[in-house]
């Protein structure tokens, strides 16, 4: 994103906005937990309305956005896209990927990011999670 994120955020402000991609996200990954909606937003530090808002159609800030990924554990890229909004080269996994990752944990990223179909892509990368998971019980 080489334009000032203060010029981004005017431009997107104005621009139209399908909010149903990323209520779909959102409700997947709170049902998953099986969570209310003013659960879901307590925990992820938002207030009791945010979701009802979401829901609605609303669309979330940056701030939103990336306190809801760190919440489900998720790329917060993966939802500032979702919501209009450019992905941030901060949260980017090939910008961190040789400083920060094992290699080995930089070709799995890779490898799933090769994957065009998000429903899929999301399918892997569970299988992925629940194989780590079993591995440190």
């Amino acid at each position: 994103m080489d334009e000032p994120l203060a010029k981004v955020r005017k431009r997107i402000k104005k621009s139209a906005y399908d909010p149903q991609p990323f209520i779909e996200r959102i409700e997947a990954l709170r049902l998953k937990r099986n969570l209310s909606l003013r659960q879901a937003g307590m925990q992820a530090g938002l207030d009791h309305q945010a979701f009802r808002r979401l829901k609605a159609g609303v669309r979330p800030e940056m701030m939103y956005c990336i306190l809801l990924a760190d919440f489900f554990e998720i790329n917060p890229n993966e939802l500032l896209v979702l919501a209009g909004w450019p992905a941030l080269k901060v949260f980017d996994i090939a910008t961190v990927s040789e400083e920060h990752l094992p290699p080995e944990a930089v070709d799995v990223a890779l490898a799933l990011a090769k994957i065009s179909d998000a429903g899929t892509r999301r399918q892997v990368a569970d299988a992925v999670m629940i194989l780590l998971k079993k591995y440190f019980e």
